[in-house]
């Protein structure tokens, strides 16, 4: 399907669910959400985090719907919606911690035992360290850098997607997106 076959479809299924079909936002939802989760990951490094910010996502389009401006994508909206909402959520985060020890009924104190994740450390750690270093690549990225990065390789977006979310003309998405592929490429090269 071509991107103007796709942004035909969304506003025809945004128009039906202004009119009240919940089943043609419904297919909106199908249409995003995998794409939306996995760029909410990337931001938030919690796939369970990204999930409930997903949902708070297509929730808070399910409402704004009537002031949505169709002269924009419908994705690009969602994910300004979704990216909105995970920045608050970064803000929001404390960092949490947990004693190793715990108290006894007696008194004194004793280590927790951490459980065993059961997996062979040797078996995984080829494809562990590249994508440690892939992700340590991506996150040493100027914010400018791997915002592109995420939104073209996590989000799926299109180039065209990409311009409308980011209000820069299509040709310069093109052009940081390049210098950000060769700045990643680079850091990845030293690292082998």
């Amino acid at each position: 399907m071509s991107e103007t076959d796709q942004r035909i479809l969304d506003e025809t299924l945004v128009r039906e669910s202004l009119a009240g079909n919940q089943e043609a936002f419904g297919r909106l939802v199908m249409r995003y959400q995998r794409r939306l989760i996995s760029y909410l990951q990337q931001i938030l490094g919690s796939y369970e985090q990204a999930m409930e910010i997903c949902q708070e996502s297509f929730i808070r389009a399910w409402s704004a719907l009537d002031r949505y401006n169709p002269s924009y994508r419908f994705s690009t909206w969602l994910f300004r919606i979704g990216h909105n909402l995970a920045i608050d959520a970064l803000r929001k985060r404390r960092l949490k911690t947990t004693s190793m020890h715990s108290e006894t009924p007696d008194g004194s104190e004793r280590e927790l035992d951490m459980p065993d994740p059961g997996k062979n450390p040797l078996e995984l750690m080829e494809n562990a360290e590249m994508a440690s270093e892939l992700r340590n690549a991506i996150h040493a990225l100027s914010d400018e850098y791997r915002e592109l990065i995420l939104l073209r390789h996590f989000a799926c977006l299109s180039y065209q997607e990409m311009a409308d979310f980011k209000k820069m003309p299509l040709g310069t998405i093109k052009n940081k997106l390049f210098r950000a592929h060769s700045v990643l490429r680079s850091t990845m090269a030293m690292h082998r």
